[in-house]
């Protein structure tokens, strides 16, 4: 095991780590899952990753596993303890209550974590996580996948600069018709767990920690959230998954008494899974946390869940 960088390192930086990089093993990561969104995504970013390696694939249906792992040059492992005992950290790509179980099983065997949003199914379920994550002292990142990309980081720079008092984010998708995304998760709780954490997690980035939330409408019809955040700022969000026909894209606007910005998913790049990837085996490498760690993930799902609350009732 590659031994930790000392202090001087890490508070040197970035090209401190390319430095790092260069000298060391590429971080081997172990991917749980192989459904579309691991094939379309993890599994990609972590092979092709500057100082990651995919170490091997488990998911539930062995063939799936066996096929995601062969087109990356990679192994498939039929078992999870022994897919951990053969790399540092782990890729989850799998529903939120498969999630939340397993990435525990995980941090218990000292593995660093990279989970999807939401954390789990349940806060109760999501506060375990995080507890566990805490009790190990491993690394953990969450792919709020927008939150990487230069477009989004830049706009979130610009923002900075507004004196923004308040914003408006919406995203709209076409889950319910179907494709690879019409999971039985999605199809049951609707768009708040789905869509809400990007735009939810983006506002609070943009204007402040979300501190309270107001909802109304139906989770599988349209949302709408009003966001109080700790700046004394005030947003609102509309989700939703029953959209039909070509819809506009997602987008993010941010008012503040030095203007405005806007920032629209048609025109975000490419480059946000190689910095998510190569951000987390910065963390892994340096154990220094990531700003957008579980607990991060919990703050979010927090906000969601007391949403979810309202329109559902006890």
């Amino acid at each position: 095991m590659p031994r930790a960088p000392s202090k001087r390192h890490k508070r040197d930086g970035a090209l401190v780590y390319e430095k790092l990089c260069d000298m060391r093993e590429p971080v081997s990561i172990g991917l749980v899952g192989a459904g579309p969104w691991a094939g379309m995504v993890h599994a990609p970013a972590i092979a092709a990753g500057a100082h990651t390696r995919l170490a091997g694939v488990w998911a539930r249906r062995p063939e799936a596993s066996a096929e995601l792992a062969a087109a990356h040059g990679s192994r498939s492992y039929d078992g999870l303890e022994e897919l951990f005992d053969n790399c540092e950290a782990v890729a989850f790509a799998v529903p939120p209550n498969v999630q939340a179980e397993l990435a525990i099983q995980a941090a218990k065997a000292g593995k660093a974590l990279l989970l999807e949003k939401p954390l789990a199914m349940d806060l109760d379920g999501a506060r375990a996580l995080v507890e566990a994550v805490g009790e190990a002292g491993v690394v953990s990142q969450m792919v709020f996948t927008l939150r990487y990309s230069s477009a989004a980081r830049d706009f979130l720079a610009r923002v900075a600069d507004l004196e923004p008092f308040g914003g408006y984010g919406q995203f709209v998708s076409s889950v319910f018709d179907g494709g690879p995304f019409a999971t039985p998760w999605r199809l049951e709780r609707g768009a708040i767990l789905d869509l809400g954490p990007h735009i939810v997690d983006l506002l609070d980035a943009a204007l402040g920690r979300v501190v309270s939330v107001r909802a109304h409408g139906d989770p599988l019809r349209w949302v709408g959230m009003l966001l109080e955040h700790e700046s004394g700022a005030v947003s609102e969000a509309s989700v939703s998954m029953a959209g039909r026909g070509e819809l506009p894209p997602a987008r993010i606007e941010v008012f503040g008494r030095q203007g405005v910005e806007l920032l629209d998913w048609s025109k975000l790049g490419g480059d946000a899974f190689d910095r998510m990837i190569t951000e987390f085996a910065h963390a892994v490498r340096t154990g220094e946390p990531h700003p957008l760690d579980a607990a991060h993930g919990l703050h979010i799902q927090q906000v969601l869940a007391q949403a979810e609350a309202q329109l559902l009732g006890p």
